[in-house]
């Protein structure tokens, strides 16, 4: 008697190893996954890749850069897709959507930074 509960209790064990397994394979492949070519957002008729971070956390929590990649393809795209970035991450972080640019979406054109195809701005989150 004592034999079979613990081979039911084994293979409950096993049970729950492989549903976790198979959870946790379902969670990365979904992470992984990223938004689909159809999911993004268009600027001029481009889809541009831009990132938003911190340039010092802890002295100046509010100062951020904002990088576009491809603005060969479409300056004014690139220049709203930076704007897109720099509002999503400020709201993200600090709740509210205004933000002061040192350079930005508005700047003269021959004020902008653009190095290697990325054109890259600078601006403050204000807090709400």
């Amino acid at each position: 008697m004592r034999n079979k509960v613990d081979q039911k209790q084994q293979r409950a064990a096993r049970t729950r190893v492989v549903s976790l397994g198979v959870l946790a394979t379902v969670a990365l492949l979904a992470a992984c996954s990223g938004r689909s070519s159809s999911d993004r957002i268009l600027f001029d008729g481009h889809a541009f890749r831009a990132s938003a971070k911190a340039v010092d956390k802890k002295a100046t929590p509010t100062d951020f850069t904002v990088t576009v990649n491809g603005v060969s393809a479409s300056l004014d795209g690139a220049r709203e897709a930076g704007r897109h970035e720099g509002t999503r991450y400020c709201v993200q972080n600090f709740g509210s959507s205004r933000i002061v640019w040192k350079v930005g979406p508005d700047s003269e054109p021959q004020t902008l930074r653009i190095d290697n195809d990325k054109l890259t701005f600078a601006g403050s989150c204000q807090r709400p």
